[in-house]
């Protein structure tokens, strides 16, 4: 009778230990979709990071061939019956570039400070403290003022309906104002 009983809880050990490793390799498709859904978001970081002048063409070549490499790897996982540790390991890599592209992105954020729309607004108020001072002759003041606006129109076309300006057009609008800051030092 102990034998019976031993055997049994033997085979029900067996049993549950077989079913419990078969269940572990399986489809995942929660994982597939979760793992489409980082491809396109990262993608589209990418291209947006290209198109504001925030990632270099070569930086968003690394990132778009790393890319391609997740998604290479990607198509062989799916559909197919595989451990769950292999779907772990492919958003542990989808993960990681999403934050070395958000590194890329904030560090070029903070080398562009001060914002050209700051500067739009600080040249404004030392061309209307050199007015109401008189320090800025009249003629000087309308064609800092002429100038100012010209740049401010510019920039307003560039970012019309929250566009975000390319690195050529934010270093133009720069320059500009880097001149007409220069011009303004000579008389205050």
């Amino acid at each position: 009778m102990k034998k019976n009983i031993f055997i049994t809880v033997l085979m029900l050990f067996g049993l549950s230990l077989f079913s419990g490793c078969a269940s572990m390799m399986h489809t995942w498709p929660d994982q597939e979709r979760s793992a489409e859904n980082k491809m396109i978001v990262i993608q589209e970081r990418i291209g947006d990071g290209l198109k504001t002048g925030a990632l270099s063409l070569d930086q968003s070549q690394i990132f778009l061939t790393t890319l391609q490499g997740i998604r290479t790897d990607y198509m062989e996982l799916r559909d197919k019956i595989v451990y769950q540790e292999e779907w772990n390991n492919l958003h542990r890599r989808l993960d990681i570039l999403g934050e070395n592209i958000n590194r890329s992105l904030t560090r070029t954020a903070q080398i562009e400070d001060p914002r050209n729309g700051d500067t739009i607004v600080i040249l404004q108020r030392r061309i209307d403290d050199g007015r109401i001072s008189r320090r800025l002759p009249p003629t000087e003041e309308r064609e800092f003022q002429a100038r100012l606006d010209s740049i401010r129109r510019e920039y307003l076309r560039i970012t019309e309906g929250g566009r975000s300006a390319t690195h050529e057009e934010r270093r133009d609008i720069s320059r500009r104002l880097d001149s007409l800051a220069r011009d303004i030092d000579r008389f205050l």
